[in-house]
């Protein structure tokens, strides 16, 4: 741990760092061969829009995924599949690139065939719900695309394969994907899928005795309808076909050339509308449709200027100029290929899904087991896990990309009045009640909240061994809505109610419970009793877990810390009186040593989770510079669950722990692991992990951790490569608070650059290089 501290003055100029490497271009994905199936995709994607696209036995195909496409199971189904052929068939030959270009966010697949040459470019529009396809080709040829359906006709989904949706293992009576409306219409292909009045919303209020205020909770499944037009100059209609693939029949509607010609365009424009009318989505469409044809002249120009400075806003490119593809290089390369995944939702109405985003695909590909329809996953569609939804955000704030955390905020807003519904409903008092497997709609899964109850039991609690009393997860978006307004100067005064609805809840739920047990409220100390509580999914019945203890520290102290305008005088006193009865954080000891401990104590362990960690990661009470680091290193050398459970797999969060305990060797292990290639294809579809495959929450712990090691953050102090190898060099440019970007480049483990804006935060950069 010996560290060399030097301050940082005038030692290195302010030089135009990003021209000093060949840049993102470097990282770009090139194939030579076609693929096998649909688990070889290759993502592309932009605004709220992923696709797979692959090239197979000579067509191209691309799955069509959009964000908030939840149907009434609330599965978040896929609009269908397109399917690309070209006669002469250019893809028939012996030539064949397909690349992901990064720098502008698109795909281009080129083929020869003999004399015939064609270059196709796949990519998406940023601003607008389109997706376009460009065919040129050397000599006139005909284009035949088709829109493919599995969900041509009601489909009975049964066991395991709930799990895309709600009902999970608590299916009652037949579950069914209903069928999507399909035609052709207005010169083109219409899909949609429209949600009946009836959704699972309604069975789970029912089931959870919601019904007496049903008419106030937010319902987004009620009559929804997404789906969209697939088009193109110089194609008809052509009928209709059968077909097979993998395990799943499926209808095509194909549209064909009216003549051969050198240049062919689709589009595919996209709309969601919550809606009982069917025309209303339909004129909305119209609008989409409008609304791109006044644009498409400068659409492609403003979607590759978004990702160029996309990628100008945050980068690390390591050993850049020796890419032999050692574990170094692949972990700066699939950081890079994963915020482009993320990058894909920027706009979302909904959050990217942990259980892989906008990029999943034919599941008998991640598991033989799941021979179910391209609309699978497993944890769900519009049901969100908080513990797996943080990774994926949390990064956005050091890359900067914190206009993108907008959708995972504005599903809490939405879900706000739901989850204080609850609290009223329940135990007759105010707060928001947020558990941890959380639907779209604010209530907990029906399947986790159990439908064998005991009779008496909480009504207010999952009736579940890994979720009961996992109410605290809730608090680390909160202070991702905190740091958006330290970091970048966000007004963030949508959000300080729900912060405090938040808060409001355990201090009240902890004195009613303890009330219930006797006629005090609090402790002999005059703290709260946060019994039963819990250490994630992990540390069950918990008296006084720590990792709810760090979060009401943290979050009370940072809403204290904000500007005046935010809270008033009154909102501070009871702040502050709040702070006071909020536990203190405790320790233990192993063999002489003090301990990070999971709670004063716990009744049994549930998972894999070393929740005794959280006061380094996410709450920052120990760590590099804060008193106490000792004791977290002795937690990592000796607590035998923590060693137990340390891995890089999944959401395992190991990596960024060691990252912010300054262990240089253990992190770079870890976070390489993380973050090398995954064995499939495209080297960033992680998984499945604990999870499913892409693994978002797999890739952004990598990403954290990655992060960590650069630069680590602690108010304005600024410590540099706090576990950084010393033979790794890179070129770096990462974000820290008060609207501070620091840009370097260390080589042979040496700083020779650094550019921080603005200039005076120099004087906060501490530089921490291993001798």
């Amino acid at each position: 741990m010996k560290k060399i501290w030097l301050p940082i003055f005038l030692l290195w100029g302010t030089v135009a760092l990003a021209q000093a490497d060949k840049g993102i271009e470097l990282y770009n994905v090139t194939w030579a061969s076609q693929s096998q199936n649909s688990g070889q995709s290759m993502p592309c994607g932009g605004g709220d829009i992923g696709l797979n696209v692959w090239a197979e036995k000579g067509e191209l195909l691309f799955y069509i995924a959009r964000s908030g496409t939840f149907d009434e199971n609330n599965a978040m189904l896929k609009a269908g599949r397109v399917r690309v052929k070209l006669s002469p068939n250019p893809f028939e030959g012996t030539e064949f690139k397909q690349q992901l270009t990064l720098q502008n966010g698109a795909i281009s697949i080129s083929g020869k065939n003999g004399d015939i040459k064609v270059a196709i470019k796949l990519w998406v529009d940023i601003y607008r719900p389109v997706i376009h396809l460009e065919i040129n080709s050397n000599k006139a040829i005909k284009t035949e695309a088709a829109f493919e359906s599995w969900r041509y006709k009601d489909r009975l989904v049964k066991g395991v394969e709930n799990n895309q949706g709600s009902w999970k293992f608590g299916a009652h009576g037949n579950v069914k994907t209903l069928k999507d409306s399909i035609a052709f219409r207005d010169g083109g292909i219409v899909f949609y899928h429209h949600n009946l009045d009836s959704t699972i919303f309604d069975v789970t209020v029912k089931q959870q005795g919601m019904d007496a205020v049903k008419n106030q909770l937010f319902n987004p499944l009620k009559n929804l309808t997404f789906g969209g037009l697939m088009l193109g100059k110089n194609l008809k209609a052509a009928g209709t076909y059968s077909g097979k693939y993998m395990d799943n029949d499926f209808e095509g509607w194909k549209l064909q050339s009216i003549s051969a010609t050198r240049s062919q365009n689709i589009a595919i424009y996209l709309n969601t509308t919550q809606t009982a009318a069917v025309s209303e989505w339909q004129n909305n469409l119209k609008k989409v449709i409008l609304e791109a044809n006044a644009h498409s002249k400068t659409a492609w120009q403003q979607t590759a200027k978004w990702w160029q400075q996309y990628w100008d806003r945050s980068f690390i490119y390591i050993n850049p100029k020796n890419n032999q593809d050692t574990a170094a290089w692949q972990t700066g390369k699939n950081y890079q290929l994963f915020r482009y995944m993320l990058g894909c939702n920027a706009y979302g109405q909904y959050p990217t899904k942990f259980n892989g985003g906008l990029f999943t695909y034919d599941p008998v590909f991640v598991s033989e087991k799941t021979s179910y329809t391209p609309d699978f996953r497993n944890w769900g569609g519009g049901l969100m896990t908080a513990q797996n939804q943080r990774l994926v955000y949390f990064p956005m704030l050091k890359s900067g990309d914190i206009d993108m955390m907008k959708p995972q905020f504005d599903f809490y807003l939405r879900s706000l009045h739901n989850a204080e519904l609850r609290s009223q409903v329940y135990w007759g008092y105010k707060g928001a009640a947020f558990t941890e497997q959380l639907e779209n709609f604010g209530l907990p899964n029906s399947a986790e909240y159990n439908w064998k109850r005991p009779a008496g039991f909480d009504k207010g609690l999952e009736y579940n061994q890994w979720l009961e009393y996992t109410w605290d997860t809730v608090f680390e978006f909160c202070l991702m809505m905190l740091e958006t307004e330290r970091y970048a100067g966000k007004d963030i005064h949508q959000y300080i109610p729900f912060i405090r609805s938040c808060l409001t809840f355990f201090d009240e739920h902890y004195q009613y419970l303890a009330r219930k047990r006797g006629s005090k409220p609090l402790d002999g100390d005059g703290h709260l009793v946060l019994y039963p509580g819990s250490g994630a999914e992990t540390f069950k019945m918990a008296y006084n877990s720590n990792s709810t203890i760090a979060a009401l520290q943290m979050i009370t102290r940072r809403l204290l810390a904000l500007p005046d305008n935010y809270l008033d005088k009154d909102e501070r006193l009871k702040l502050t009186g709040f702070l006071k009865r909020i536990p203190p954080v405790t320790y233990n000891e192993i063999d002489g040593h003090k301990v990070l401990t999971p709670a004063k104590s716990w009744e049994r362990v549930n998972n894999v989770e070393s929740t005794q960690f959280y006061t380094v990661f996410p709450w920052g009470i120990h760590g590099i510079g804060k008193p106490g680091l000792d004791i977290a290193l002795n937690s990592w050398k000796y607590d035998t669950l923590a060693i137990k459970f340390r891995s890089g797999m999944g959401w395992k969060q190991d990596n960024i722990f060691a990252a912010r305990l300054g262990l240089t060797k253990e992190a770079a292990e870890l976070t390489t692991f993380k973050l090398k290639d995954s064995g499939r294809r495209f080297p960033a579809f992680w998984g499945p992990g604990f999870d499913w495959t892409p693994d978002h929450n797999w890739g952004g712990s990598g990403m954290i951790g990655l992060q960590e090691m650069l630069m680590q953050v602690d108010d304005k102090k600024i410590y540099l490569f706090p576990a950084w190898p010393k033979d790794w060099d890179v070129h770096f440019k990462l974000h820290a608070p008060y609207n501070t970007t620091v840009e370097g480049i260390l080589k042979n483990g040496k700083m020779e650059n650094l550019k921080v804006i603005p200039e005076e935060r120099k004087k906060d950069i501490i530089l921490m290089l291993k001798n």
